[in-house]
């Protein structure tokens, strides 16, 4: 069997072509430029058949066509989106006047999920997470093999750790994405830059034409730099807070952690965050740890997921 994954991105679209297995067999691009619902629509239909013909398979031999995207979708519907203003837009409808194939959405951190769990990190689990980091937090579950959630299910981002704490753009204050998303990590290694002149932070930053980026307190971690040190050290323990609430309510197998930062050394992110679940979630009372394990499918998790949705829902 056959499918097409879309990956809708904040600037660009991106269409695999992929088996049953997970793999990609051929990937088409091209540059987001929204100009109304249907004319997506029309984009998307065209992306997925240009997919397949890179592919040598005609369209209509596809199974159907799966597209994650940032925000809330239900059924065949964008409820909305969070980097392209789409609400309550019957998105398959829409599709299938240019390509009359079956289309599934899912949320992007949803997708992500799906990739993980039948072609990476979650392989083998019945109850698994994938937690990415990136601007926000998104978090995609699978219970019993199975996606889990309706419209909102990937906004663990915005489980609270800190009462009180700072202002979130979901109106909220001390959300878990506002201490612990890679967006959260720049504004801390940055403030840290500023109480620190001394830093290697201003060295690696320099060599980067001055941009601060969510790697950057990690690289200056890695040369044993004190104020990175502590930077990365308070980041993970914020991590690890949201991280064992969702352990706690959900008691998954294993936790995959995705996003740029994932890709941090391992003694600076997921050892110090493995030590601290297994210390402080619930379950290791009973002698059972979840496993925190780092994603594995990197920037190809979107389109397999989104091709695998069929198999989750």
């Amino acid at each position: 069997m056959l499918y097409i994954g879309i990956d809708v991105g904040g600037t660009n679209l991106k269409a695999g072509l992929v088996d049953e297995t997970g793999n990609i067999l051929a990937v088409e691009r091209r540059p987001l430029d929204f100009r109304g619902p249907e004319q997506f629509a029309a984009d998307v239909a065209q992306l997925a058949a240009a997919a397949a013909h890179k592919g040598g398979v005609a369209p209509e031999a596809l199974e159907y066509v799966g597209m994650g995207l940032p925000g809330a979708v239900s059924g065949g519907d964008i409820l909305f989106t969070t980097n392209i203003p789409m609400e309550n837009v019957p998105i398959e409808e829409l599709f299938r006047r240019h390509l009359d194939l079956p289309l599934l959405l899912g949320n992007d951190a949803d997708c992500a999920a799906v990739g993980e769990f039948f072609c990476g990190a979650g392989q083998g689990t019945r109850d698994f997470a994938v937690v990415t980091l990136g601007t926000g937090i998104g978090c995609g579950l699978l219970l019993g093999g199975k996606l889990h959630g309706g419209p909102a299910s990937s906004e663990a981002g915005h489980l609270v750790i800190c009462h009180g704490g700072e202002l979130c753009n979901c109106g909220r204050r001390g959300c878990w994405e506002r201490y612990a998303s890679a967006t959260a990590l720049i504004q801390q290694t940055k403030a840290a830059m500023a109480a620190h002149p001394e830093s290697l932070l201003h060295a690696i930053a320099a060599e980067n034409d001055g941009v601060v980026e969510g790697r950057t307190a990690f690289q200056a971690a890695q040369a044993g730099d004190e104020t990175a040190l502590a930077v990365c050290g308070q980041y993970v323990e914020y991590l690890a807070d949201g991280t064992i609430s969702l352990i706690n309510i959900l008691r998954p197998e294993a936790v995959a952690i995705g996003g740029g930062v994932a890709a941090a050394p391992e003694h600076l992110l997921l050892e110090p965050l493995r030590e601290i679940v297994a210390r402080e979630s619930f379950s290791s009372h009973g002698g059972i740890t979840t496993r925190v394990l780092r994603a594995e499918l990197g920037n190809d998790a979107g389109i397999i997921g989104a091709a695998l949705l069929g198999r989750a829902i």
